[in-house]
């Protein structure tokens, strides 16, 4: 009978907290630990998934906070490809600039601060994050949460393939007769658009 009333308790109060939106009692938010572990995903000396060992190891790898799947890994040699996979899942998580809130550039700029990578847009921004590390870094948590929900949700619709066109005759702003900027036209050869 206690059993039953302290999970009815338990299931209500969790209802309560995600009407408000927040986490129940017994599921706190992920700290910026957990995230790092769940968006890293390997470990950069064996390649292997985090938390199929037990509690991933932490770890500085050049400068930056790292984990790796198991203490034995401590005294591995950082594997680059591994590594590169690493700081590809980072960036592919946070997918924004903290500072500017616009998607990262396809090579993206990284910085480490206080252990923390971060990608960033470009050089100004990471003035702006040494001099506001607490806001940037909750905001970079904000990201990775996004992302790891996102993720969880699976893959969106696929968008069905458009029907081949052909784009020689269509019209730009001051010329028609397609453009020799990739799409078959001409513009007097230059391949540019006007």
């Amino acid at each position: 009978m206690q059993h039953t009333i302290l999970l009815t308790l338990t299931l209500t109060l969790g209802a309560v907290a995600a009407a408000r939106g927040q986490q129940p009692p017994n599921q706190q938010a992920p700290n910026s630990e957990q995230l790092l572990i769940a968006v890293q995903r390997i470990c950069p000396v064996s390649g292997q998934t985090l938390g199929g060992h037990g509690q991933p190891v932490r770890a500085r790898i050049a400068g930056q906070t790292a984990y790796l799947c198991c203490s034995a890994c401590l005294s591995g040699k950082v594997d680059a490809g591994h590594w590169s996979t690493v700081r590809a899942n980072l960036a592919k998580a946070q997918q924004k600039c903290p500072v500017m809130d616009k998607p990262l550039p396809e090579k993206p700029q990284p910085v480490v601060i206080d252990g923390r990578l971060i990608y960033i847009c470009c050089p100004p921004c990471s003035e702006k994050i040494a001099a506001d590390r607490e806001k940037y870094f909750r905001t970079v948590d904000e990201l990775y949460v996004a992302h790891l929900k996102a993720e969880k949700a699976g893959p969106e619709e696929p968008v069905p393939a458009q029907p081949q066109r052909d784009y020689q005759d269509h019209v730009h702003a001051g010329h028609s007769g397609g453009c020799g900027g990739g799409c078959g036209g001409s513009s007097g050869g230059r391949g540019s658009h006007e």
